[in-house]
């Protein structure tokens, strides 16, 4: 009799796919509801890196197309910040990055590896 079902899924992902996925999964284990559209831009900004508001909010409002208007995307950036997933530089209140806390991958290859269990 097995004590434990264990369950063994193998997938390959765009790497965009992979960061989506990791902030996703943080959000649903702290119980943080994130929209689709602010889960792309979360997306977004974790690819991009840390960079100054006033041109993230350009990028995910023109060039990405995450959001239709800047203040929507300031909009977006308030309200992740207040649920721990973007922080700003503390020499800098203007650059933005996603919080080093959800331990983000984005460089080089990833091989995610969680171990879920539930009694």
């Amino acid at each position: 009799m097995a004590l434990v079902n264990q369950v063994l899924k193998k997938v390959m992902m765009s790497k965009k796919d992979i960061i989506k996925y990791q902030i996703l999964t943080h959000c649903y284990i702290n119980s943080i509801t994130v929209s689709d559209s602010d889960l792309e831009c979360l997306t977004l900004l974790s690819s991009i890196g840390p960079i100054e508001l006033t041109h993230f909010c350009y990028e995910a409002s023109d060039e990405h197309a995450v959001f239709k208007s800047e203040q929507t995307v300031r909009n977006c950036i308030n309200k992740c910040e207040k649920n721990g997933l973007v922080s700003k530089d503390p020499n800098n209140k203007k650059i933005i990055s996603i919080s080093s806390g959800m331990k983000i991958q984005t460089e080089g290859s990833i091989l995610l590896d969680y171990k879920f269990f539930a009694k």
